[in-house]
């Protein structure tokens, strides 16, 4: 079983949390009996998350020998230049070695994207763009890590594709069981 879900802003990607006071979970959203997590977003990132009882896909899907492209929407703070857009395509210098490189593009602000609760800071001085960003490989915060490496710090991120999996219309919250 694999369950596509669209994980909002600010849930853990895990079922349980013993902080004081306890957090959101994936136990207020997925109800399917034994999946797990195929790879995380931190607790701070949206979008796509893939849950699965199949370990064998499980390792397929999180093993970076695999190099399982994931594709971002990522909102930063700054108007990214041909020298950022360079930097991220060629690979960026990170405090544990060099980023493999991203394929990215800068994009208008998605008509369909839902409003993030609590809002991204606004600042009238400070503009913002859009990128598409594409990786393959998953450090620990990569994406806020390489677009901050090249002066453009992330304001919001939003996974749309794992693989050949994608958002495709589903709502925050939302879950949807794939074959």
């Amino acid at each position: 079983m694999l369950v596509l879900f669209n994980k909002p802003y600010g849930v853990l990607c895990q079922f349980t949390d013993r902080s004081d006071p306890p957090r959101r979970t994936l136990a207020e959203f997925i109800h399917a009996p034994d999946v797990y997590p195929a790879g995380r977003l931190d607790h701070d990132s949206e979008g796509l998350l893939l849950l699965t009882d199949d370990g064998a896909l499980a390792h397929h899907l999180t093993d970076p020998r695999h190099k399982q492209p994931k594709t971002y929407l990522v909102q930063v703070e700054g108007t990214p230049d041909a020298n950022a857009l360079d930097a991220l395509r060629d690979g960026v210098e990170l405090n544990d070695g060099i980023t493999l490189p991203a394929d990215v593009t800068a994009v208008d602000a998605p008509h369909w994207l839902w409003p993030r609760d609590p809002p991204v800071r606004f600042r009238k001085s400070v503009p913002d763009a859009w990128l598409s960003l594409t990786i393959r490989e998953g450090r620990n915060r990569q994406v806020r890590r390489m677009t901050a490496a090249v002066g453009l710090p992330t304001l919001r991120l939003i996974r749309t594709h794992v693989g050949a999996y994608s958002l495709d219309g589903l709502a925050p919250g939302a879950t949807r069981s794939v074959g």
